[in-house]
């Protein structure tokens, strides 16, 4: 009970968090503001550009200009802001989802995306980590967002992979560039013909919430078609979404392991391993809530109250990695990432593709 208390005590800010906290949470709804406006002043022109991108870009400008001067004030309520603040702010992305949502696409879409998830996230860690070379953990990352949900997959893995805030951004960035590639490419690759031999409409809401990074980019890639074709995207999206939670604990229990064999020539039991194993409880509280959100009534404003403060919570969280992350780090890491990156974007298309059609035959 008492550590339980201690975990709870964990979330709840001190008052050498508060400035940090206020700065953040002024910047996240700025960028909340600014994206509603964007597409009220381009008449929706400007698509699939989120307030998660706009709260990074922006943080990063202020990070690599001004923030130095005061980051000794700011610093522990920005540090705050990655780290239980994301956490909350995963939690309660389960207030927009249900598990009936999961029943109407069917078993198939279900295994596509478990198939395309385990793929895509395996090929990447060893293209990365073999052949390209890049570093271990900006390949965790990189494949969490292209195999999972994007920005919302990087930034949860982070507390598990144990990420510098710059290969963070890094990961974010190719999910930004790639994602918005996708986002546009698929409904035209629709619109030619190219994939109606190979998959009828519906089959394309799987095939597009199955492969593309963002669920953003997924209403946008859908509902080009149609507003049947987005609920079905965008429902098999959060399937992927809710896979969250299992990868990262699977995830956590694999690097547990891997660095166990660094550090001792004797091979630990598989007790011991799973002992070890920092279990991701934000996540599985987020499946707590899915569940809770599905069966348990509330109110349309109690719903639509909390999606809100989910949106304002993720947006502090990439906020604050912005003002965190520093350009010469990027720089640094060099095109290597963005190379595997774009491997993979190519792997989602093609590979996710191939997928999609043989489960379609079975």
């Amino acid at each position: 009970m008492h550590a339980f208390a201690q975990s709870i005590n964990h979330y709840v800010p001190s008052n050498r968090h508060l400035a940090g906290l206020v700065v953040v949470l002024i910047g996240s709804l700025f960028c909340l503001w600014l994206n509603t406006s964007l597409d009220t002043w381009s008449d929706g022109r400007i698509k699939g550009l989120s307030s998660l991108t706009l709260a990074i870009l922006l943080g990063m400008l202020l990070g690599n200009t001004i923030y130095a001067n005061f980051a000794e004030r700011l610093d522990a309520g920005v540090v705050f802001a990655k780290g239980q603040v994301l956490r909350l702010a995963i939690m309660f992305y389960g207030f927009k989802l249900t598990m009936t949502q999961v029943a109407s696409v069917g078993m198939p879409a279900i295994m596509t995306d478990a198939l395309v998830l385990t793929s895509t996230f395996l090929l990447t860690y060893w293209l990365g980590t073999k052949w390209l070379k890049v570093d271990k953990q900006t390949t965790l990352l990189i494949g969490s967002g292209a195999s999972i949900c994007g920005a919302a997959a990087v930034i949860a893995a982070e507390p598990v992979v144990k990420a510098e805030a710059h290969k963070v951004t890094i990961a974010v960035a190719t999910v930004v560039v790639f994602g918005t590639i996708a986002m546009l490419l698929y409904p035209f690759l629709y619109h030619l013909g190219w994939l109606q031999p190979w998959l009828n409409a519906q089959q394309y809401g799987v095939y597009t919430g199955s492969t593309v990074h963002e669920v953003a980019q997924v209403v946008v890639a859908g509902n080009a078609i149609s507003p049947e074709v987005g609920n079905t995207a965008v429902v098999t999206k959060m399937i992927r979404v809710m896979m969250l939670a299992p990868f990262l604990l699977i995830l956590s229990f694999a690097l547990t392991t891997a660095n166990d064999s660094n550090s001792s020539d004797k091979k630990p039991s598989l007790v011991a391993r799973i002992k070890q194993v920092k279990v991701p409880w934000f996540a599985f509280i987020f499946i707590l809530i899915v569940v809770l959100h599905t069966w348990v009534p509330m109110s349309a404003s109690f719903e639509q109250n909390m999606i809100i403060l989910d949106d304002v919570l993720l947006t502090m969280a990439m906020f604050a990695l912005g003002l965190t992350t520093h350009l010469s780090a990027i720089k640094q890491a060099g095109v290597k990432p963005l190379i595997l990156a774009a491997m993979m974007f190519v792997w989602l298309i093609v590979g996710g593709g191939l997928i999609n059609i043989g489960i379609s035959f079975i």
